[in-house]
């Protein structure tokens, strides 16, 4: 399994020296909030302050100090310099002169990045990989193997659960994988705030993973793939074999990506529940004063 981190370390290994480019201040519309970030190297990118001119302006500034900068010093780290031959700021009307009508404003601060800087940006992608949601996906078929890939590009720590080794296979690099006889153990040992995708190949198991599911109070999400049949038919055995609640089973989404589009292709499902699965987790951040404490951290 890959990870941020991991790719992060790769680009600071392998750049060469880099200019760290920070969206320090905005008014009015833009394309990224503060705090958002990229590095550039003579040769290559890491993240992005979201593109258009203003992006490949910053990118340009950052070379031109890259290549006006001293070399390193031997010990791969930048020499001491002065304050301002390092750092550089652009203050960025969005407007049609520079063929970007966002019509807000962007301060971007640019620093050749030091070994404090770079421990710093490490030790701050470590900490928000600690703090990613948790989405868990039941089943590694086509649909399981199509979301996976979708959410494996957003800001989630994704675990997909299987009974089978086989489907397991040619998953995403930073998608962490769980061969298991007790799938439903997993829902047990996840973390409070969890997604929870439950599309196995058999729907007794599907049933019996959702009832684990459902059964915790402070999950994010909870959705099984199926028809109104089998939402049905789950309704019965949960509130009468399960021991489950009317309430318990309101919380259940199926099938995952809602009806509004009739598709049943695996990448079309896929797309939909990964966009309502995300709206989920954003809702519950948004709603958890510890997770926005640790989101502004992060930031800062």
């Amino acid at each position: 399994m890959n990870s941020k981190v991991q790719s992060l370390k790769t680009f600071f290994g392998q750049a060469g020296r880099v200019a760290l480019v920070e969206v320090a201040a905005t008014k009015g519309s833009t394309p990224r909030e503060a705090g958002a970030f990229m590095l550039v190297s003579s040769s290559s990118i890491f993240g992005t302050i979201g593109g258009g001119q203003l992006e490949y302006m910053a990118i340009d500034k950052a070379r031109q100090m890259l290549r006006s900068s001293p070399r390193d010093n031997g010990e791969g780290e930048q020499a001491r310099i002065e304050v301002d031959e390092v750092c550089a700021t652009l203050d960025v009307p969005l407007g049609p002169e520079i063929g970007q009508c966002c019509g807000g404003r962007v301060e971007v601060l640019i620093r050749l990045v030091d070994r404090t800087i770079k421990e710093r940006l490490i030790a701050n992608a470590e900490a928000e990989e600690a703090h990613l949601p948790h989405v868990y996906l039941f089943g590694g078929g086509h649909v399981g193997q199509a979301l996976a890939a979708s959410l494996a590009l957003l800001p989630t720590h994704v675990v997909v659960v299987e009974t089978r080794a086989d489907a397991l296979e040619g998953m995403p690099e930073t998608v962490e994988t769980r061969l298991t006889p007790m799938p439903e153990a997993v829902v047990r040992e996840a973390p409070a705030g969890s997604a929870f995708a439950i599309l196995t190949h058999d729907h007794a198991l599907d049933f019996l993973i959702v009832a684990e599911a459902l059964k915790r109070g402070d999950t994010a999400y909870v959705g099984m793939i199926g028809s109104k049949t089998k939402k049905a038919t789950f309704k019965s055995w949960f509130l009468k074999s399960a021991e489950g609640s009317e309430a318990e089973f309101n919380r259940l989404i199926s099938p995952i990506g809602g009806n509004a589009v009739k598709d049943k292709r695996p990448p079309v499902i896929a797309a939909l529940a990964a966009a309502e699965i995300m709206t989920a987790l954003v809702s519950r951040a948004s709603d958890t004063p510890s997770a926005a404490s640790a989101e502004k951290a992060m930031a800062g």
